[in-house]
């Protein structure tokens, strides 16, 4: 049980997770601009 609970603080404390995901909204953000200003202009 101890090593479940080492485990669940190493995961907590590790900044890898919520990095990736800050890039991946930011990724999806500029794609909606993209698309965004690409329909506009097409039309």
């Amino acid at each position: 049980m101890s090593k479940v609970l080492a485990r669940l603080k190493n995961f907590l404390r590790d900044e890898q997770g919520p990095t990736a995901v800050e890039y991946a909204v930011m990724l999806s953000l500029l794609v909606v601009a993209c698309i965004t200003a690409i329909s506009t202009l097409g039309a």
